[in-house]
């Protein structure tokens, strides 16, 4: 049996803590963006969107939750809370794996890295990552409302939103559950562990830099790979167990909890991710203005910079 009361006391912590930290995390990417963007940052600037975007919603599951489970609304929030829900899930992952792609090609590629540096490429990379998971989770409108999906439930009676479904939404469902699991969980998981341990590999090769940087950089990059583990991947197996047993398992409330806490921690990585959070806007406008004395200072200290936040995975 589910306990609404655990599922409602973890979406109020969650909140309460995740959204004053995420929007603290949006106003320092936004600062950092307009001053000088990079590759980085703005793809965790995305993934602070994403999160904001699950915490704005995050309210509507809390008054289902106290409602016991029943959602007593009318049916088109519950296809919004449910797309919202699930899509942001999947996109922070997806710019998780983005992040650590950046940080390898910056590390091990660095000539291609630099000719590549522009923000429009991190955008159109957000951007498609945005549309990959946005349009895998459509099958939350797919299955309430095709004709031949849709259940007969009245837009003022109280039922379950998204969870019992009939058997012809099962057979479309529980299929595209099972490949969520693989392109959108398993693929970024292990190009996020490639990834990384490349990056500590490269690290630990270059002398210059100081061992404290060394297990800073290690220390991120098992925090980073421990969000997948701990809060996306539990989620992304009941999708698996799903569709062996052709029903949703019951703990699978409950995993869900681990992907809503990622909210939480994901300010963290952030704040050890980027030099945004160690610099205040006049300084970093003091160091726009100091790059363009000469094209050859903006390439050094462009560089210079891109490294720290490397270091800093």
């Amino acid at each position: 049996m589910v306990s609404s009361e655990v599922i409602l006391s973890v979406y109020i912590i969650t909140f309460v803590i995740g959204f004053p930290a995420n929007l603290l995390a949006l106003y320092a990417f936004s600062v950092k963006i307009h001053v000088k963007a990079n590759p980085t940052d703005i793809l965790l600037l995305n993934l602070t969107v994403s999160d904001l975007l699950f915490l704005i919603i995050l309210p509507l599951k809390m008054y289902e939750a106290d409602s016991d489970m029943n959602w007593n609304l009318p049916q088109f929030l519950c296809t919004l809370t449910a797309l919202t829900f699930f899509s942001t899930i999947y996109t922070s992952s997806l710019l998780l794996m983005a992040v650590s792609l950046v940080r390898y090609i910056a590390l091990a590629f660095p000539i291609a890295y630099h000719l590549l540096h522009k923000p429009v490429y991190a955008v159109v990379m957000s951007a498609v990552i945005w549309l990959i998971s946005f349009a895998h989770c459509s099958i939350t409108i797919i299955t309430q409302y095709h004709p031949s999906l849709a259940s007969e439930t009245p837009d003022d009676q109280a039922y379950a939103c998204y969870e019992n479904f009939t058997e012809k939404q099962l057979d479309v469902v529980l299929p595209i559950r099972l490949e969520a699991f693989f392109v959108l969980c398993l693929v970024p998981l292990v190009i996020c562990v490639y990834c990384y341990v490349q990056c500590i590999l490269i690290l630990y090769s270059r002398p210059r830099i100081s061992r404290m940087q060394k297990q800073k950089a290690i220390g991120m990059a098992l925090g980073t790979l421990a969000v997948f583990l701990i809060c996306v991947l539990p989620y992304n197996i009941s999708h698996v167990v799903s569709f062996i047993r052709g029903k949703s398992p019951e703990w699978r409330y409950y995993v869900l909890l681990l992907s809503t806490f990622n909210t939480c921690i994901d300010p963290i990585i952030f704040y050890f991710s980027s030099s945004s959070f160690h610099c205040n806007s006049k300084k970093s406008i003091f160091r726009k203005r100091k790059l363009t004395v000469t094209e050859l200072q903006n390439q050094v200290t462009s560089s210079n910079t891109e490294l720290k936040d490397t270091v800093q995975l």
